[in-house]
Formats: structure tokens, sequence, C-alpha cells
């Protein structure tokens, strides 16, 4: 039985004693910046890095992707790019809603791209770069809401934001774009939709003289299955990580091409075996039909473990076979069925998510079982779980 034991690459962890750890393969992000740009190209890649990289840790997601071949940069929070612009990353990055006005001296400190999609907002960045002065044109992105109604302007207001932006002399009206809402569903007939919307809108700046420099459109869906949405630039988060946008493109191209770049692992902490008949964790509601070996593992929900795996046969990997989970995942551990007779010892690995053997656990198993989906999975492993980063790359692939 293989004992578990950390890559050498480590970045220091803030729970450094914990026998659990999400390993994160900077190397496949880079292997998918290559693939994902290749793919698109002339079209630039934009890698998505909210919300920590999805889980993986965004500065070291942001330099493997630019490694990989990525341009643009992209987060939701203001404060998300400070911490980038805190690592000294210098590429551009794009806030995807429009920051709070109280953020906009920040924003233009930063020196991040806003977007914008409302007149309070503009107001208040106008307001931020004439505070700050002496500066070159601030560059602005416009948002035009074509049908999902999340944020965005109306059409027909997003273009009288973008012409009051290209008539101000100290904003450079740089970029125009939307969101598609099902661009996972290939043959959504509303992608046209929102695609000729986004066109007419276009054509309308350019009616007016009026031509963004950076148009974009496409999410990981649309750049990968949406050849029309690419425009001058795509914006790639889950793919970027190597997971589909939904269960039904795992197997659709380029997504084999795609390699997970996290796996999640622990050390068996406690071991015994536990008689036939006798039921297991809380509720009680996992009964052993036999003697069997039950290994504690050090990580539960509070770590990102969904609770309901318990309850839809959930399993993990032990000694290269799986194992279900013995009863209900807990706040801190979960328990494991290893079987009659099991050579299992505290210390032995355990893989929840990734590769031990031929087999694998993927975050869409996990997404699937808990109806749910693989971005909720990897964004869902908790900051008490430590990142541990293989930076190993063999290069892009041949020709690319």
């Amino acid at each position: 039985m293989p004992a578990r034991s950390r890559p050498a690459a480590v970045m220091a962890p803030a729970y450094e004693h914990r026998d659990g750890y999400a390993l994160i393969d900077t190397g496949a992000i880079r292997a998918n910046a290559a693939v994902l740009a290749a793919q698109v190209a002339p079209a630039g890649l934009c890698a998505v890095v909210k919300a920590g990289g999805y889980g993986h840790g965004a500065p070291e997601v942001a330099r493997a992707a630019l490694d990989g071949g990525a341009t643009w940069l992209a987060v939701a929070l203001v404060e998300e790019g400070r911490e980038l612009r805190a690592e000294r990353i210098a590429a551009p990055i794009l806030v995807l809603s429009e920051p709070p006005p109280a953020a906009m001296d920040e924003v233009v400190a930063s020196r991040l791209t806003p977007t914008i999609y409302t007149r309070p907002g503009l107001d208040a960045l106008r307001h931020a770069v004439g505070r700050a002065g002496g500066r070159p044109p601030f560059p602005v992105h416009v948002k035009v809401d074509t049908g999902m109604h999340r944020v965005g302007a109306a059409p027909g207001e997003a273009v009288d934001l973008a012409l009051d932006v290209a008539a101000d002399p100290a904003l450079d009206l740089e970029g125009f774009w939307t969101h598609l809402a099902v661009a996972d569903e290939v043959d959504n007939p509303y992608n046209t939709t929102q695609l000729d919307l986004y066109d007419h809108a276009l054509d309308a700046l350019a009616g007016h003289g009026v031509r963004p420099r950076v148009r974009h459109a496409a999410n990981s869906g649309g750049a990968l299955w949406h050849p029309r949405a690419r425009y001058d630039l795509v914006r790639c988060g889950i793919a970027l990580y190597g997971l589909a946008p939904d269960a039904e493109g795992i197997t659709r191209p380029p997504v084999p091409a795609l390699r997970p770049a996290l796996s999640l692992r622990a050390g068996v902490s406690y071991v015994k075996e536990v008689a036939a008949k006798e039921r297991v964790s809380y509720g009680l509601r996992y009964t052993l039909a036999q003697e069997s070996v039950i290994a504690t593992v050090p990580l539960g929900y509070a770590d990102g473990v969904p609770r309901v795996l318990s309850a839809v046969g959930g399993e993990v990997l032990v000694g290269g076979r799986r194992c279900p989970i013995a009863g209900t995942v807990t706040m801190d551990q979960i328990m494991v069925d290893c079987g009659p007779g099991a050579e299992v010892r505290s210390g032995d690995e355990v893989v929840l998510i990734g590769r031990q053997g031929d087999q694998t656990i993927t975050a869409w198993d996990w997404a699937v079982a808990a109806g749910t989906i693989a971005y909720e999975v990897v964004c869902g492993i908790s900051s008490r779980v430590p990142r541990v980063y293989d930076h190993t790359w063999p290069g892009p692939p041949a020709g690319s």
C-alpha cells in the first residue's frame, strides 16, 4: 500500500500539519492554456482566475496560464485583482462585474480594467481617473446584456455608454463584451440569438465610427464549441483547469486534450476492524454486511467533501481500488470501507479526486453524483486544505 507523501514542489501551506492537501499541477494549467490558445487563435486567451483560481490558487494559476499563452486575466472582485498586482503580475486584468463606486480609486491605482454598465459606475470611474491625474486614457470595457440578465446594460443603453466613454479623452473604450448563457449547449439556438444582438450593438457603434479593439463574448463553452463567438478574445475559466463546462462535454473535442489540474489527497489517519452488522458514522445509516476494515480520512464537508456523497454511493481510491465512503460525511473526516482483511495502515494515501493506479475519480464524478457542477466542487475545496504545487511542465504540444 503506497504511503502518502507530498511532492517536492510545495508552497508553504497555512495548515502544514494537516494530512490532506490539494495537489495543483501547474504544468497542466500551462498545457491547457496552450491548447486553448491554439484552439481560438487568432483570438487572444483571457484566463479567468476569480474565486482563488477556481480553488486552485489565483497567483499560481495566473502565472502558469500566462506562461502557456494567455494574454489577459479576469477576476470578479477588485480585491482579487489587487492580490494579483501584489504578486507582481503585470498582465491586463479585467474585472468582470462593475466595481462599486467606492472601489474605483483602487481600480485606477491597481491598473485594473473595469467593466462598466451603469451611468453611476461610469461617473465614479471618471472621478477616480480625474483624481489620479496625469495618466494616459484609462481603458474601459462596456458590457451589454444580450439575454442572460445577470449584469450588463440593455443593448441601446450599452451603446450609449460606450459612445460616452469613446468621447471622453480621459477614457479609452478598449472593450465591448457580452456573456453567453447556454454556451455549453452546443445546439441551443439561444446562442445565435445572443450573438446576433451583440453584433447589432457592435454595428450601432460602428455607425458612429466607434470600433472597440477588444470584442469578446465567449466563455469556456463558447471558446471550445462556438467559433463565431471568439471575436478578439475568449474568457476561459473551467476549461483552463482541465474540466468540461458540462458533463455531456467531457468527451467532446477538444476537452479530451485538456488535463485536470487538481487532485485531492489525504493520508489515512486511523484504521480499525469493525464487526459485521455494526453501523458507522452519524445517523448510523451505513451497516456492515461483514467484518471490514474501516479507514478514517481527515477531510470532511468543512474541507469541501460534499456531505451528500455518503448517500449517493461516493467512493475514494485506496491502494488503487475504489472503496465506498462508509456512512455520513462528517465535518472534518470521512470513514472508508476498505473491505474484509484489507491491508491498510495509517499514512497510506487516499485519493478523493484524481488518479491512483489505473483508477480515476473526477470532479465531474462528484458533481454528477451530488447533483451539481464541477465548478462548485473545485471552488468548494476550502482554504483549510493546503494547496501543494507541482510546477513540472514538459513544454507546449508539438506544433502549437
